[in-house]
């Protein structure tokens, strides 16, 4: 699991906005890690800025475009950027060794629409990226913060989606995945109280996996231990 963001919550559930609000997770580099952000950094590294990004320039083409907050080391990223040539992708990660890691991937698998932030994801989405310019926003496996008291500090929070909603297109879809029951809970009864989204799941919960979105190791190991994931797709309607 990776932490998807350094940005403070404060226990009413209230964004943080402060200057410098956060440290980047630099953290060990493997060798292999600090070659990839060497050479392909400038190739697939963004560098944040308060300014809005110009996607077609970036990309070098008009494409649906899809973000990843919090991508841990980058694996099932790299996949579905392989998986899915016809899309962009747009990845978020704080931990610097993820950052490495995905980046290699990314070289090895030949894989040339994929671009990756190593940055507050909270600020690359107010900041960075234009209103309505994303197909699919993907937040997986976010830190459950499982503790009672500690709820208030989960990212999904009525705020919070309220931003990935203004990111989204009309029709763009903010999917969700969490292998914690509670938690899954705590995004079902915030994303169906979200004005401007309407849930995907047929039967107003929770969704099959996808076919885009790639089981991970974790994942099956999981399953094979009897234990559950919920995936969610709410849809801007609005």
């Amino acid at each position: 699991m990776s932490d998807v963001t350094t940005a403070e919550f404060n226990e009413e559930g209230k964004y943080l906005r402060k200057v410098r609000s956060f440290v980047l997770r630099e953290g060990r580099l493997t060798k292999g890690q600090a070659v990839a952000m060497e050479q392909q950094w400038p190739v697939m590294g963004l560098d944040y800025s308060p300014q809005p990004l110009d996607l077609a320039a970036i990309f070098g083409r008009e494409a649906d475009t899809v973000l990843e907050i919090g991508f841990g080391m980058g694996a099932s990223l790299v996949e579905m950027a392989k998986a899915a040539p016809e899309l962009n992708f747009i990845g978020i990660e704080v931990h610097k060794p993820g950052v490495g890691a995905c980046l290699a991937d990314a070289a090895e698998a030949g894989v040339t629409n994929l671009r990756v932030f190593h940055h507050d994801a909270v600020e690359v989405l107010e900041n960075s990226i234009l209103p309505g310019s994303l197909a699919r926003v993907q937040l997986f496996f976010p830190d459950p913060w499982h503790k009672k008291r500690h709820h208030k500090r989960r990212i999904v929070q009525p705020e919070f989606v309220q931003t990935i909603r203004n990111s989204l297109k009309i029709g763009g879809v903010f999917h969700l995945a969490t292998d914690w029951e509670n938690y899954s809970e705590h995004m079902l009864e915030v994303m169906s109280a979200a004005p401007g989204y309407k849930n995907q799941s047929v039967t107003g919960d929770f969704v099959p996996r996808p076919e885009h979105r790639p089981l991970t190791k974790f994942e099956a190991r999981g399953h094979r231990l009897g234990h559950g994931v919920w995936d969610l797709m709410f849809e801007r309607c609005e």
